[in-house]
């Protein structure tokens, strides 16, 4: 008895990488009370987002027992489904605060865009893996394309986080397949001369956004009131902090989206520069974990997926970070494994699944 469950421990740990694992949980950990002290003078949110922790932590150790080979057939249908899918929003999707990015299932609601967080590393990982001993300029061009349909399709909705997300994560992918540096430098100067023109497709909220990031004071009681808050917050809990639950900004309810997209402003009021400084620790051994995982990948797919899953990671903390303290618009970017959510967390526990397939799977990866 005592051999078969040794075996089947065995069997259960074989393909999970323990540094990953560990650093998860303790994100996790951090993020669980947070978001209690977030909610529990309203309608706390603790058994729900343990549940969505639960969720992910399963399909984190499911997505970790597939070998690449397998991960890289999901690549076409999960893209091919996720584009449909983003289409059908725009007939059938849910209009919600001006935006149309969900889809009813009768049962439950779905946002596709998601689903494209996913979708298009993998998709643009099979494609160069398929193309590893050809590649040329033109397959660059196609992969481009291939990424600018979502981006363009989720940003219409419009979920400018969200398109930001994935399309970090596709050009993360263009970039470690072999992109030249002549090019990304062509490509940001273009960018820069076609500023103006982006401007003016701009709804009038993000441009609005974008104007109080320089003066959040010009409109302290609109579009500033988040980052003034934010800041007023993150700057009161000092060194230290003011302790678990004793957050004045969180719990007088200054402080809006705080169980969300700003739980870092209640978790740097309760634990400080300390609490900050050690949070930051983690998310740097997360992305260090994950760009060796890359390194040591023995195929251009492993190499390329790796690589752009733990750039997304680091955008999604650079982004959040940057908005929740002033120095970059306010978007919807959650905090992984902090922020509540389900979706999130889940798409988030998958990719930690991925580099741990990747990573634990040693072997020739097959188109």
């Amino acid at each position: 008895m005592q051999e078969f469950l040794a075996r089947l421990w065995r069997g259960l740990v074989a393909h999970v990488d323990t540094p990953l694992l560990l650093i998860t949980l303790m994100l996790m950990a951090a993020g669980l009370p947070t978001v209690y002290s977030a909610t529990y003078d309203a309608n706390s949110h603790l058994l729900p987002q343990m549940l969505n922790m639960a969720i992910g932590l399963c399909a984190m150790w499911a997505v970790a027992q597939l070998p690449p080979q397998k991960l890289m057939r999901f690549g076409v249908p999960l893209y091919l489904v996720g584009v449909v899918l983003l289409i059908l929003v725009f007939f059938f999707g849910i209009k919600v605060n001006g935006a149309r990015r969900w889809l009813s299932l009768g049962f439950t609601r779905i946002q596709p865009a998601e689903l494209l967080k996913i979708a298009v590393p993998l998709m643009l990982a099979w494609y160069f893996h398929k193309h590893e001993a050809v590649l040329k300029f033109r397959h660059y061009i196609v992969a481009s394309l291939l990424l600018l349909v979502p981006f363009a399709l989720i940003a219409k909705q419009p979920d400018l986080g969200t398109a930001i997300l994935v399309g970090a994560a596709g050009f993360y992918v263009i970039f470690f397949a072999g992109l030249s540096w002549r090019v990304i430098v062509g490509l940001v100067a273009v960018a820069g001369a076609a500023a103006p023109f982006v401007w003016t497709m701009l709804h009038d909220y993000q441009r609005k956004r974008i104007l109080t990031l320089i003066d959040p004071t010009t409109d302290p009681l609109g579009s500033g009131y988040h980052i003034i808050q934010s800041t007023i917050a993150i700057g009161s809990g000092g060194k230290l902090g003011k302790g678990w639950l004793e957050g004045t900004q969180t719990h007088l309810e200054f402080i809006p989206e705080r169980h969300t997209d700003f739980i870092l402003a209640v978790f740097s009021e309760e634990r400080g520069l300390l609490g900050n400084s050690i949070l930051l620790l983690l998310y740097l051994l997360l992305i260090g974990r994950g760009l060796l995982i890359a390194g040591k990948a023995s195929t251009l797919f492993g190499r390329v997926l790796a690589g752009s899953v733990t750039l997304s990671f680091f955008t999604y903390v650079f982004v959040n970070m940057g908005m929740v303290s002033g120095i970059l618009p306010v978007v919807g970017v959650p905090l992984p494994f902090m922020s509540y959510g389900g979706t999130a967390l889940v798409t988030l526990s998958v990719g930690i699944g991925m580099l741990m397939s990747i990573n634990t799977h040693r072997m020739l990866v097959r188109p």
